[in-house]
């Protein structure tokens, strides 16, 4: 028997097949989000057999509606994954294109509380993505240059729109662009760990999500909580994961 996840973020789609009796992932793929979601979606399905599916993420209804998927919602599905990546781990953090969720497990898997912060870019992905275009980076590239910045240099706006505008003004300033970068990542690092102390820190804690493999996010995080963060070999496919993992035991 094989069980499947599809993950549905709004900056790409992940589908995770995997045995249902031992979990282990027999494939596995990513497609950047597009405007015909749902045929995209099909497509990537059909590229290999599985006998359940399980859809979470951003998009999920999207499915449920064209093809009649189940879904999962993406706080279970993170959970689970999270669990399945590292077991024992009791804090999840995954930084989305759209939102940031902290969820806190018991170590089993169980979700305990959580908290999503959905309602502005500046505490998300997206926001690295718009000031890294501000500065002419490649997003890829962003952590590493940040690195390179030196701390002092402050983006004290909540909101998204108005940090870029800070970016602009300190780059007509004359701030250097990697002391700006060290800022932003700054700024959004601020965020999140008010996020984490809110759900409260509980290590083991997986770092999940595209964001996780952003060494200067990460540095900062782990330099402000006091505690080394896991990243999975596929970060950025844990809800997948998660959600294969569920539509594996829900057929048991």
């Amino acid at each position: 028997m094989r069980a499947a996840g599809l993950d549905i973020g709004s900056r790409s789609v992940e589908f995770v097949v995997i045995e249902s009796e031992t979990g282990r992932v027999v494939h596995e793929r990513e497609i950047p989000t597009g405007p015909a979601m749902a045929e995209e979606c099909r497509l990537l399905v059909d590229e290999a057999p599985f006998d359940r599916l399980l859809a979470t993420g951003y998009g999920r209804s999207l499915v449920e509606v064209s093809f009649g998927f189940p879904t999962v919602t993406e706080i279970k599905a993170f959970g689970r994954g999270a669990q399945a990546a590292h077991p024992g781990c009791r804090m999840v953090l995954d930084v989305g294109g759209q939102d940031t969720k902290v969820i806190a497990l018991n170590g089993a898997g169980k979700v305990l509380r959580f908290e999503m912060n959905d309602r502005c870019a500046a505490g998300a992905g997206r926001f690295l993505e718009m000031t890294a275009a501000a500065l002419r980076y490649e997003i890829d590239d962003f952590g590493a240059a940040a690195r390179q910045g030196a701390p002092g240099t402050v983006i004290s706006s909540m909101c998204a729109v108005f940090s870029e505008s800070e970016v602009v003004g300190l780059m007509t300033k004359g701030s250097r662009r990697e002391d700006i970068a060290r800022a932003v990542h700054d700024s959004l690092a601020r965020r999140i760990v008010s996020q984490m102390r809110r759900v409260g820190i509980s290590p083991p804690i997986v770092f999940a999500g595209g964001a996780a493999r952003n060494p200067c996010l990460r540095h900062l995080i782990e330099q402000d909580i006091g505690q080394a963060l896991v990243v999975p070999e596929a970060p950025q496919r844990i809800g997948a994961l998660g959600a294969a993992m569920l539509a594996a035991e829900a057929s048991a």
